[in-house]
């Protein structure tokens, strides 16, 4: 896939420009679907490059921290000796791997009651249209409840919050094994603060992963707005399990740097 070239076009290019007067080694991986590639700067300026297989659960856990220990002559279960390291900056396709095969998190949908429908709506577009059996798009939501509120483009509250009447099935939702929830209200991005009085409420039941239209995607357009709040609410939790996996093995706090690349080109750390 394309992504993938763009990848490795930005590994090349990161390795060329960086210094070569850094003590420890440094580590640039492309993690993909199929293959893992990694390449790496010895203390000594040296180039190394590696590949191996992004799954392969009977020979180790995770491709990359297994590349790295290649690289360094170590064993599959031997610690990486992070203070030898001064960075780790990685590009991966596990979040896009998980949205292609379905296989994030389940997902609650929230939205302002009388739009339960609209996300599967959409826009009404009929690229095939003269198709004689329409197959829908797989909704990434597993979930939807209604809460009663408006508020209207001119900041007035048309109805107001009713709390009393969602927390009993949030609850329930949480009840059945659903760990993230997606939040996207009327107006919401203009005017947040019934999103936030939900979100609230969906930590204090326990949600782990809340996404909020107004913060995850602040634009007018309700379907593109909700498309992307739940796509983050479902892709989220599988991302940062993998970056937290990472960085049990990549302890930061010994120096060494673990740094992954966003989707407009530019490194975040890994504790953002």
């Amino acid at each position: 896939p394309w992504w993938n070239s763009l990848v490795k076009t930005w590994i090349v290019v990161m390795t060329s420009l960086h210094k070569t007067d850094a003590a420890g080694w440094q580590f640039w991986v492309d993690r993909g679907g199929t293959f893992t590639d990694v390449v790496a700067r010895a203390p000594d300026g040296t180039l190394h490059t590696h590949k191996l297989l992004s799954e392969n659960p009977e020979s180790y856990e995770d491709a990359a921290l297994q590349g790295m220990r290649d690289m360094l002559g170590l064993a599959v279960d031997d610690p990486l000796p992070v203070e030898m390291i001064d960075a780790v900056k990685m590009g991966t396709t596990v979040a896009t791997n998980a949205l292609l095969e379905r296989k994030g998190d389940k997902t609650l949908l929230v939205v302002t009651r009388g739009f339960r429908d609209q996300l599967r709506i959409a826009y009404q577009a009929r690229p095939r249209l003269f198709d004689m059996e329409i197959t829908l798009p797989e909704m990434l939501y597993s979930r939807i409840e209604e809460v009663s509120e408006r508020i209207d483009a001119h900041d007035n509250i048309l109805v107001p919050l009713d709390l009393d009447d969602l927390e009993p099935r949030l609850q329930a939702a949480y009840d059945d094994g659903i760990r993230a929830v997606a939040i996207v209200l009327m107006h919401g991005y203009r005017v947040p603060v019934h999103e936030l009085a939900v979100a609230a409420l969906a930590r204090q039941i326990g949600f782990t992963q809340i996404s909020t239209s107004h913060r995850t995607s602040p634009m007018i357009k309700f379907v593109a707005r909700g498309d992307t709040t739940v796509a983050d609410a479902y892709l989220s939790p599988i991302l940062r399990r993998y970056i937290d996996r990472l960085a049990r093995d990549i302890d930061q706090r010994k120096g060494a740097r673990l740094q992954l690349m966003q989707s407009n080109g530019g490194l975040t750390d890994s504790s953002l």
